[in-house]
């Protein structure tokens, strides 16, 4: 190769560097990037090495020996020369030579391994992934220490390639998903870098659905399980979020905290992720169709202090509704945003004056505030932030629909919803999955959490080639140390 070729490619850039070891002619050379390699690594290992090759012996074949290398890192063409620099390597040219060396560095500045932040733990590992992919594939094989572990590359983007790796266990991955994954990212054409969240929309069944068909997580522990029951993960350079499908819409309401609890426990916090997911859906939707329309569905004692708290309201029960929430929908996006010490105190002490600020003044009454506050505080139960955020979305439309139909317009919403989550599918399965198609034997891990020598069968959603874990029977089996 022409040994000026770096120099073209790189002739916008003021952060490469070029060094040869000082030989007559010249012929061995380092070229790196200085913002992604590690400049040690060329100044105390790789030249001193280079110089203490006899230079009348000074070829190829010598340095490899010499370095260590193999046939791994061999480079053949520009294109390759160039991006194993982008990712922080260290290349290696020798005059007349057939191929140059790449010598990796880890040069390049990463995040420590955490606990989650999103994903709060209460029960088990207490880690997270980072933006280093390598280090994320590193985890999951440390907790997953098994040959069937399979794991793929793709380079996805034209102008700005970006690495993609899918894992899955071979023998209990269903085939035709693992082709459907491989399909959908090798056929992308995009230009431009990909986070893993960038990433499942483009990938998505449906990617203008509201409802996330993919599970994104931090968690390695919630990647390993659903690898154990047959799913697929993908994982993209950059993105410390872990893709996993095809999944249903339960699943969304299922923690891996859930595995680590006892089964009645964790029956108990699932029913109620779900009973706080409709309470969020019909709660404020209800308040506004029973004052609108339906005076006579309210009690006679709750109807006068229902008229004392309204008494000062100009606006009707619907529009009162929407404000409140959309001020809730603001003070949660600005706690968000702003520092955490700060997003908190907004939240509190902003929702608390204004709240008292906006009684005070009449334009709410108190009975809507508690009703818009337990709406909001049921949507943050869901342990995924995307279908936490589905819901509180979906809230608005519920609550036009009652307050222009009454419980009619409740009853038309939910048929919307149901016939839209009907049709949808993740990865070609259906996402209502154990509920539509109808699946009782799965209804153990959906709604509740049986024990666990109880699940001794994988969901048959995933059509995993492998469809027990364990023997019942020998999971029951208690031996005392007598017998």
């Amino acid at each position: 190769m022409d040994q000026e070729f770096l120099h073209r490619w790189f002739s916008h850039t003021g952060d490469l560097v070029a060094e040869h070891i000082d030989d007559p002619n010249g012929c061995v050379r380092l070229y790196f990037i200085s913002s992604m390699a590690d400049a040690k690594v060329v100044y105390s290992e790789l030249i001193p090495k280079l110089r203490e090759i006899d230079q009348d012996r000074l070829n190829i074949d010598h340095v490899e020996r010499h370095l260590g290398a193999s046939a791994g890192n061999r480079i053949y063409n520009q294109t390759d020369a160039v991006m194993h620099m982008l990712q922080g390597s260290i290349y290696i040219q020798i005059k007349d030579a057939p191929y140059g060396i790449s010598v990796p560095s880890n040069g390049t500045a990463g995040r420590n391994i955490q606990a989650p932040e999103i994903e709060t733990v209460v029960l088990g590992p207490q880690i997270a992934f980072v933006e280093e992919l390598n280090v994320n594939i590193s985890i999951i094989r440390k907790y997953m220490i098994s040959p069937h572990l399979f794991h793929e590359r793709l380079i996805v983007g034209s102008r700005i390639p970006v690495e993609i790796s899918f894992l899955y266990i071979e023998g209990t991955a269903d085939p035709e998903n693992v082709n459907t994954v491989r399909q959908r990212i090798e056929t992308l054409e995009v230009d431009s870098g990909l986070d893993s969240t960038i990433l499942a929309q483009y990938i998505a069944d449906n990617e203008k659905s509201l409802f996330p068909t993919l599970q994104q997580t931090e968690r390695p522990d919630r990647v390993v399980h659903g690898l154990m029951q047959g799913q697929i993960a993908i994982l993209v350079q950059g993105s410390p979020f872990a893709l996993l499908g095809p999944t249903t819409l339960l699943q969304f309401f299922q923690s891996p905290d859930d595995y680590y609890l006892r089964w009645s426990l964790a029956t108990f916090n699932r029913i109620m992720r779900l009973f706080a997911m409709i309470l969020s859906l019909v709660l404020t939707p209800i308040y506004v169709a029973a004052l609108t329309f339906h005076y006579e569905m309210i009690p006679a004692d709750l109807l006068l202090s229902l008229a004392e708290s309204r008494s000062r309201v100009p606006l009707p029960p619907l529009w009162e509704a929407v404000l409140m929430e959309l001020i809730i929908e603001l003070l949660r996006e600005a706690g968000a945003r702003l520092p955490t010490k700060v997003g908190q105190t907004i939240g509190i002490v902003g929702g608390i004056v204004i709240g008292q600020a906006i009684v005070q003044a009449g334009f709410t009454s108190n009975i809507l505030i508690i009703i818009v506050a337990l709406g909001a505080l049921s949507s943050f139960i869901a342990p995924s932030y995307m279908i936490g955020s589905t819901i509180r979305v979906i809230r608005f439309p519920m609550i036009l629909l009652a307050g222009f139909l009454g419980l009619l317009g409740i009853v038309v919403g939910f048929s919307f919803l149901a016939t839209h989550l009907l049709r949808q599918t993740s990865l070609g399965r259906p996402y209502l999955y154990p509920i539509y198609p109808v699946r009782l034997t799965d209804w153990k891990d959906g709604f509740i959490r049986a024990p666990l020598s109880s699940l001794s069968q994988r969901i048959r959603f995933l059509g995993p080639a492998k469809h027990r874990r364990f023997h019942p029977a020998n999971a029951k089996v208690k031996r005392d140390i007598d017998e």
